[in-house]
């Protein structure tokens, strides 16, 4: 006996609504939908965890809409979301699922926009407001914005709204809410700032959890790229040539990133266009308008920007720089596949970030299936596979009879024939994209290095097991910085690497100790710093959040006290600020918020380092908790994931 399935109309939600939902082709809800409405339809305080894909937007909207009381001029339900974006796409679907509704009012109010105009349209009324938590903070702090008559606050994505750094904003937000409000918090992580919020301000919540039932991953086809043999720009092109894309987003991790891509491809030829925080609010909403018409095919994005972000046509997804977290791959990779129909995400990955792949694909419960560049004589015949279509399409063109004119002029003029002229315009309408090429494809020869390398690095291996496992760089002479995020911001150890090595080029031996507090960062980095990578860390941001480095006198990286796990130096005192093992590898310990070496070959326990160090199992895709650690076995030490 099969269970029978719950429908829209059995949610007692009014005709206007299901006259909507019914037109739009939806009958029944998902798993997210047919939990939460019956709830938040009954006034109850709600706790959903659910990652994006499960339609969580209709589940708070839909109640929301049902309950809106037209008798009342100030707002009704305050909805926050961490972007612009998403506060815009938010809106617009309840926006949609109301249409039906005869003087429904949704306003959208974020930063970057008038704030003048928000405050007419505030002033004209509107029942539900969704906006983003600095400027409904704001508008509160500026007496335009009233509260009292809200019974519904929906926080949307909630983790991530912490992690950008709003927790006081909506800590003050949820503190003007009347006693008797609704509170709803939809979040796809439970992290401990967001525990706090919960505690202090939902009443007794209905917890709802569809975390496991997503089925964002299930939908879209995962591969994976090794980077190696030619750069990754090359490789963004290679691939976004042969695959059979309508329209794309490539994410990076800066927004200096997204503009220099994003210019890269323009110049070869390719629609694409940049997206990122720092683009004017209005030329963001054109340039997603220019995807969805087909003005461009490719959108160059940040993390932040792409929340929300909801294109039917966009059918590839390209992970040109590796996520941070799982939730921001899947955050990514959801926007392909839409609407029930399949799509694609390639990660370009390097060698030293297999571990994070392996995570996400852990986590997930997907496997990934490495692929290989395609070679550039592949590529040069899917562009004249193009060009012959192209041509094909045009063969009954009124105006050739023209053109046919102008070239017998061009062959009297230039006293050449008909096929040297056609080869001539062929190069000319190449460009910068060859329709052959001459000489060795640098993948083929990359190939032969990467087996050649493995070769080497087995048998200097053994040489160093025999040598004692030298390579430590004793003699950095490294300043300590003082970067303004910490913990408070949700910053692990994790994140700090991965932009030194990722934004300013340094490598795992110009990364020195790191030591997190709660609101600061201590971080050894090298005095002979490069004038480009001090520029770009005077710039750099971390989790959105703009560091602002300064040098400072702090040295206190001692580790806590009662540890014995790890190396002595040559002095029978502790080393600090991290060592290499045989392979020239950094090999690194976290304890306590700080970054330290390891040195292998050194005075450690009697398991060999097993006792106190957790080990990295390939089964299992390795530790996702922030850690940065090297890991001994068969008296190798592997590189460690920063």
């Amino acid at each position: 006996m099969t269970d029978s399935v719950i429908q829209f109309s059995d949610l007692a939600l009014n005709d206007s609504i299901l006259s909507a939902l019914d037109g739009m082709g939806f009958v029944s809800p998902t798993p997210i939908q047919a939990a939460a409405i019956p709830h938040l339809m009954a006034g109850s305080d709600a706790l959903g965890k659910a990652q994006t894909g499960t339609g969580k937007t209709a589940a708070f909207s839909l109640p929301l809409l049902n309950k809106v009381d037209f008798s009342q001029r100030k707002p009704q339900a305050i909805v926050l979301a961490p972007t612009r974006e998403l506060a815009i796409q938010v809106a617009a679907e309840m926006k949609n699922l109301g249409k039906n509704i005869s003087g429904l009012k949704v306003l959208e109010i974020y930063g970057g926009a008038s704030i003048v105009d928000q405050m007419r349209a505030l002033k004209n009324g509107a029942q539900i407001i969704v906006g983003t938590p600095g400027r409904v903070q704001d508008l509160i702090n500026r007496d335009r914005l009233h509260l009292d008559e809200v019974h519904t606050f929906v926080l949307d994505e909630a983790d991530e709204m912490l992690n950008m750094g709003f927790v006081d904003d909506v800590t003050a937000i949820m503190e003007h809410a009347p006693s008797s409000a609704q509170r709803v918090l939809f979040s796809a992580t439970m992290p401990p700032m967001l525990k706090n919020i919960v505690e202090r301000f939902l009443r007794e919540p209905v917890t709802i959890d569809v975390a496991g039932k997503n089925h964002t991953v299930d939908k879209v086809e995962q591969q994976f790229w090794v980077v190696k043999g030619v750069e990754k720009d090359e490789a963004m092109s290679r691939l976004l040539e042969t695959e059979e894309t309508d329209a794309s987003i490539v994410f990076v991790r800066t927004r200096q990133d997204t503009e220099r891509l994003a210019d890269w491809l323009c110049a070869r030829g390719f629609k694409a266009s940049a997206l990122h925080g720092d683009i004017p609010q209005s030329l963001r909403e054109r340039t997603v308008d220019h995807i969805k018409q087909g003005v461009i095919d490719i959108l160059v994005a940040t993390d932040v920007v792409a929340r929300g972000l909801d294109v039917p046509r966009i059918t590839h997804v390209f992970n040109y720089d590796i996520p941070f977290d799982v939730e921001s791959y899947i955050h990514r990779i959801g926007r392909t596949g839409r609407a029930g129909r399949k799509g694609k995400a390639i990660l370009l990955v390097r060698t030293n970030q297999m571990r994070m792949l392996r995570t996400i694909e852990r986590v997930t419960k997907s496997s990934m299936e490495e692929i290989q560049l395609p070679l550039r004589d592949k590529v040069a015949e899917a562009r004249l596979v193009k060009l012959g279509a192209e041509l094909e399409a045009d063969k009954e063109h009124k105006a050739l009879e023209k053109f046919s004119e102008l070239v017998e002029k061009l062959q009297e003029t230039l006293d050449i024939d008909a096929t040297t002229l056609a080869a001539i315009l062929l190069k000319r309408q190449q460009g910068k994209r060859p329709l052959f090429y001459i000489g060795e494809d640098p993948m083929v020869e990359a190939i032969e290095r990467d087996k050649k390398r493995r070769q080497e690095r087995r048998e200097g291996g053994r040489d160093g097991r025999r040598e004692g496992g030298r390579g430590f760089n004793s003699n950095q002479d490294w300043d300590t910085y003082q970067f303004q995020v910490g913990r408070e911001q949700g910053v692990q150890v994790k994140d700090i690497v991965g932009a030194l090595a990722n934004e300013l080029g340094l490598t795992k031996g110009s990364i020195g100790a790191i030591k997190l507090d709660q609101g600061e960062t201590y971080v050894q980095l090298p005095k002979a710093m490069s004038s480009d990578a001090a520029t770009k860390l005077s710039k750099l941001r971390i989790r959105q959040k703009q560091v602002d480095a300064v040098v400072c006198d702090f040295n206190d990286f001692r580790e806590p006290r009662g540890r014995r796990d790890g190396g002595r130096g040559r002095d029978g005192g502790r080393r600090e600020g991290g060592f290499r093992n045989r392979d020239g590898n950094r090999e690194g310990n976290r304890e306590g918020g700080g970054y330290r070496g390891n040195r292998e070959g050194g005075r450690g326990n009697r398991e060999g380092g097993r006792d106190g160090e957790r080990r990295f199992d390939r089964n299992r895709g390795g530790d996702h908790r922030g850690n940065y650690r090297g890991e001994r076995g068969h008296g190798r030490t592997r590189r460690s994931e920063g």
